[in-house]
């Protein structure tokens, strides 16, 4: 059981985590969910004090969720546009019994962010703006739609209060208000991690 071992502290390979997730689901993970080594080492940042509500925009079918819920003291809400994915995340933390992860099949603009503590971003938006590497056509290409969700995100993580954390995976950093500084990264600048200062 992939749980289990991550559980345990145990290396655990993306394959052998991939297992939980149904066959149709599979495919996705390798372009577009977060690897366990970045997972782990971005849920501990987030999550360094035990209780944090940490949010996962755009959770996929939950693996960053489920890792962070299993390695730290931290409670992960993911949120997702896609139902079968959100419906899938909900069903592998009821089959594991994780009680610190839940998922919401919303829309971003319909979250508020002062309900969290601490914010993680893979690239969520990038289906409305890329062709490429597209999982489905369940979300729209439309330029519009990005730049409502990067905005929407963006002016609500610069409502949130001094010390608020943020990580970010693959991203442009378009979502990252100017009062918030880096401090530092990892993954080849590809994992950055974020705190709000200003």
């Amino acid at each position: 059981m992939p749980i289990i071992k991550l559980n345990i502290n145990q290396n655990l390979s993306d394959d052998e985590f991939d297992m939980i997730f149904a066959d149709d689901i599979l495919p996705a993970s390798e372009i577009h969910f977060t690897p366990v080594d970045v997972s782990i080492i971005a849920a501990r940042y987030l999550a360094e004090v035990a209780g944090t509500r940490v949010l996962d925009i755009g959770s996929g079918a939950g693996k960053f969720c489920v890792i962070g819920a299993t390695c730290t003291d931290g409670y992960f809400i993911g949120v997702e546009m896609r139902l079968s994915f959100s419906e899938e995340a909900s069903h592998i933390s009821n089959v594991y019994d994780l009680a610190n992860v839940q998922f919401v099949h919303a829309n971003i603009t319909d979250i508020n962010f002062t309900d969290y503590d601490a914010f993680y971003i893979f690239n969520p938006f990038q289906e409305n703006i890329s062709i490429s590497d597209r999982i489905n056509d369940e979300i729209p290409l439309n330029k519009a739609f990005y730049e409502e969700y990067t905005l929407y995100v963006k002016d609500q993580l610069d409502k949130m209060p001094l010390g608020t954390r943020l990580v970010t995976y693959f991203s442009t950093c378009t979502e990252v208000p100017q009062s918030y500084h880096m401090q530092g990264s990892d993954f080849g600048g590809k994992l950055k991690f974020w705190e709000k200062v200003v």
